[in-house]
């Protein structure tokens, strides 16, 4: 990860409707659950968005003007940047169960736009037992 200076963190745009990131943004910055590889010593920038609703097709032109953006103001490349999909989006939780979009939202960053993809941010101890126990799937 050493590699990457910015992190762009898409959270499920109906979840965000009650909530307000403050896990995912935590375990970015106490480096712990999926952000466990990034070291503490580097300076990341992240930026926070959603997915625009389902689909999730604006999450496409959003980061295709982040892409646009970083490398015209701040000489980013893209190769620079890696999207990290929320554990709203990824995992089933006690928001909801995994987006139904999501092998779409992985086409789109992935196959259309190339870039970096992580799944999972915040890591919920209790739901990983809900898991365990078979009463959460993913």
């Amino acid at each position: 990860m050493e590699e990457k200076s910015y992190l762009v963190i898409v959270q499920c745009d109906i979840v965000m409707e009650r909530c307000s990131g403050f896990l995912c943004e935590h375990a970015f910055n106490t480096r712990t659950g999926a952000f466990s590889d990034y070291s503490s010593k580097k300076p990341y920038r992240t930026i926070y968005m959603t997915c625009g609703g389902c689909c999730g097709r604006a999450v496409h032109r959003k980061l295709n003007d982040l892409i646009r953006m970083i490398k015209k103001v701040e000489k980013v490349k893209k190769d620079q940047i890696v999207v990290h999909l929320a554990s709203c989006i990824t995992r089933d939780n006690y928001h909801a169960s995994p987006c139904p979009h999501l092998e779409y939202l992985k086409g789109l960053i992935e196959g259309k736009l190339s870039l970096d993809l992580k799944e999972d941010t915040y890591i919920s101890k209790k739901s990983t037992k809900l898991r365990e126990k078979g009463i959460y799937r993913k």
